[in-house]
């Protein structure tokens, strides 16, 4: 009887170990934004899931963290550059325990303590890039070296734009001669009337995976993120990724937690892991984009830290522009042409 009693005992004590439910991250992130062999990596050493969750905009990440109540919260998400200042005043993000993070230290200087965040209270930097132009060399006659090149009649049906509502604009506002952060009402307004005058061009918006209308034959030329170009010339060898004279858009995507996050310790234990300088070398060879990591770029094959697109060199980032937070109220003003753009109207 002794027996039995004790073996029911460690039968009730191993089924409460086993109804313990696992801990989950769930991460909000950017389309193939981060390697699956990451997610991996960081379940095997923490046994924290991860259900990863993607969009194609800082628009759409905004707006669903701003409607979803804490039941359906994010731990992780990755908005880019402005969006980071803009959550941050709006009371949206959790502050960062860097006490919980290591490797911060060896992040680039000249990519922390931004006015976007200044000492980064609410972010840790992911990975910066650019958006340029995409340029399929096969099928294209002629060179392509600046934004305006887009508006050339042999180019009709044939090109590309992300489906993001600031990149275009800004695309417009450079080849007008004004800044990508412009605030103006009447320059605004005149950026979209230029890109109305594109439109009859532009065969498709994709912001989910840029390369594949240029992989598909579908697009010759328009732009496209730095770190998909160098996903896409692994097929598509003759795709060519150029820095437009008028200048580049450059961006910075970061780490922040939700305020209503239901894991932060979570949180915080990814983004320390992806610190780790050999996660940050892989993500950056995997899909292409630049690392903030300088102990990671240390580990890069020299093929990828000498790669012009991945990592420009400073003649290529003459005239860079970040995109900055330019407000709701001007914001609005973008969001009326940009409907109105893509409508038609």
């Amino acid at each position: 009887m002794k027996k039995l009693a004790l073996a029911g005992l460690l039968a009730v004590g191993l089924t409460g170990c086993s109804s313990e439910e696992p801990q989950v991250l769930n991460l909000y992130n950017w389309s193939e934004y981060m390697p699956q062999e990451v997610l991996d990596r960081f379940t095997e050493e923490t046994g924290i899931q991860v259900v990863y969750t993607t969009y194609d905009s800082n628009e759409a990440m905004y707006a669903r963290l701003k409607l979803l109540d804490d039941s359906a919260a994010y731990d992780l998400a990755v908005p880019s550059t402005y969006y980071v200042s803009k959550m941050r005043q709006e009371d949206l993000l959790m502050p960062i325990d860097r006490a919980k993070i290591e490797g911060f230290d060896q992040l680039d200087p000249d990519l922390v303590n931004l006015d976007i965040d200044r000492d980064n209270q609410y972010s840790v930097p992911y990975l910066w890039g650019t958006t340029g132009l995409a340029v399929d060399t096969a099928d294209v006659e002629g060179e392509v070296t600046a934004w305006a090149d887009l508006w050339d009649d042999r180019f009709d049906g044939r090109v590309m734009l992300t489906n993001d509502m600031r990149e275009v604009f800004h695309v417009g506002l450079r080849v007008l001669g004004y800044s990508g952060n412009s605030t103006n009402p009447e320059e605004i307004e005149q950026a979209y009337e230029k890109l109305q005058e594109l439109m009859p061009s532009v065969r498709t918006f994709n912001s989910d995976a840029p390369r594949m209308p240029y992989l598909e034959g579908e697009t010759d030329v328009g732009m496209i993120w730095n770190g998909e170009a160098v996903m896409g010339r692994d097929t598509l060898p003759t795709l060519e990724y150029v820095y437009p004279e008028e200048g580049i858009i450059a961006w910075l995507d970061s780490f922040v937690i939700p305020k209503n996050a239901k894991n932060p310790d979570a949180a915080h234990k990814f983004i320390s892991f992806v610190l780790k300088p050999e996660i940050s070398a892989l993500i950056s060879e995997e899909i292409g984009y630049a690392t903030p990591n300088l102990a990671a770029r240390e580990l890069l094959d020299d093929a990828v830290a000498s790669d012009r697109a991945s990592y420009p060199t400073p003649e290529d980032m003459v005239n860079a522009e970040f995109q900055t937070d330019i407000g709701d109220d001007a914001l609005q003003v973008y969001a009326k042409y940009w409907e109105m753009l893509k409508s038609g109207q």
